[in-house]
């Protein structure tokens, strides 16, 4: 989902393609994010991959690991979410 955090307004961006990728799904998506034209991402898990390629993007990077779009965002919105600086998970190759 790509939320405008000015306008409210929303928008689903197909990802389908990366789900079932047995590698660079992780940099593909980042890739597919700055397309964009996002200034922030939230997620639940941050490659150091994916993380090369959104910090070379200026795309600033949140963790929330629960909850529905709706709360991340507003949880984002409050300041209550974690930025990260670098990768929290191991790359899987």
């Amino acid at each position: 989902m790509v939320y405008d955090t000015e306008t409210g307004e929303y928008q689903a961006v197909d990802n389908g393609m990366n789900l079932n990728s047995a590698q660079g799904a992780g940099i593909q998506t980042a890739q597919n994010i700055a397309a964009t034209g996002a200034e922030a991402v939230i997620g639940a898990n941050f490659g150091p991959k994916a993380v090369l390629v959104l910090q070379t993007a200026s795309i600033r990077m949140y963790l929330c690991q629960s909850g529905t779009v709706a709360e991340a965002v507003e949880k984002f919105k409050a300041g209550e979410l974690q930025e990260l600086t670098a990768a929290n998970v191991r790359s899987h190759w």
